[in-house]
């Protein structure tokens, strides 16, 4: 399932999902400024393109920029562009990103990177929609929508002095948080689905599905990668033709993936529907994980929202309903 904008590399049926897709449907034509949460390799590029085609805005430039990669002295020259002469090497001018991006959608992608200079800049940017090139004098006018994301706890940016607390307002207009995958083990066979259709075309192998017992140990893994180690787990098992690389070292070190060998399916999910089946196993792991968790924690919820790379709240919420104490 996916928003109404049919954008079908957006997977996911799962609650987290679907509420991620009802948030999306509800902003449709809305052209407010949007800022995407989420852990790294959840798919926030994603969102923003989905954001972009249900707008308005769809039928002109989409420019993404990763402020993460971008040095330091360079991030303002490419958001706004220089005048030639600006500096050495400016031998002509050049358009910045904004520019670029006029009547269409700009996306900062890992905004919580950005230094405070060109946080100042952007901040005028968002409210008087204009700015000036480096090493010019006339202003120039800009209609261009803002989306951004980071991975980053941005309000724990600010209480460290990193980020501008009036510019995460600006931007914090509408926030859309992405859920972990492990918040979201329900979509994994549609995502292991998808993911194994298009590395068999890619690389012209003949097409197979999974066993269970690798469906079963995908559900089983904590999935600090998230989608992205996902993806990049099935294209390598794929290309090696060998479902046992899920219990090798990944890179040659002793960074294993831990899963456990025990048989998830039992006789009498066997008797059930596959939906039915496939809550019940979600069901147990969850319970599972979240009890070992708290014993680990020594029942501290702040630390095992730690461990667990989630929000306090949505940990409280998952324990309330599992009904563990």
């Amino acid at each position: 399932m996916s928003p109404k904008s049919n954008n079908k590399k957006i997977i996911g049926s799962s609650q987290a999902m679907l509420e991620v897709f009802e948030l999306l449907d509800r902003i449709g034509e809305n052209d407010v400024t949007v800022l995407i949460t989420g852990e790294s390799g959840t798919g926030k590029e994603l969102i923003a393109q989905a954001l972009h085609q249900q707008s308005k805005r769809k039928n002109n430039p989409f420019v993404k920029i990763n402020c993460a990669a971008i040095p330091e002295n360079l991030i303002e020259s490419e958001l706004f562009g220089y005048e030639k002469g600006s500096f050495t090497g400016a031998y002509q001018r050049k358009l910045g990103k904004f520019e670029i991006a006029n009547s269409g959608t700009i996306f900062l992608d890992e905004i919580g990177e950005m230094n405070q200079a060109t946080q100042v800049k952007l901040l005028r940017v968002l409210q008087e929609r204009e700015f000036v090139r480096v090493g010019g004098i006339n202003t120039i006018r800009v209609d261009t929508r803002v989306i951004a994301a980071t991975n980053k706890d941005l309000l724990q940016s600010i209480a460290m002095g990193n980020f501008r607390e009036d510019l995460f307002y600006r931007l914090n207009v509408i926030n859309i948080r992405l859920p972990s995958l492990r918040d979201r083990l329900a979509d994994i066979p549609e995502l292991v689905e998808n993911f194994s259709h298009q590395f068999h075309a890619k690389f012209n192998k003949p097409y197979k599905t999974f066993s269970k017992n690798f469906m079963s140990k995908l559900l089983q893994y904590h999935w600090p990668g998230n989608i992205r180690e996902l993806q990049n787990l099935i294209e390598k098992a794929i290309i090696l033709g060998d479902e046992s690389v899920i219990d090798r070292k990944k890179d040659g070190t002793d960074n294993l993936i831990r899963l456990e060998n025990k048989e998830l399916i039992s006789e009498a999910m066997l008797n059930m529907d596959y939906k039915l089946a496939k809550e019940t196993i979600l069901e147990s792991f969850e319970r599972e994980y979240f009890t070992a968790l708290l014993k680990r924690s020594n029942g501290n919820i702040s630390e095992a929202a730690r461990i667990s790379g989630m929000h306090r709240k949505n940990l409280f919420v998952k324990l309330q309903k599992l009904n563990i104490r």
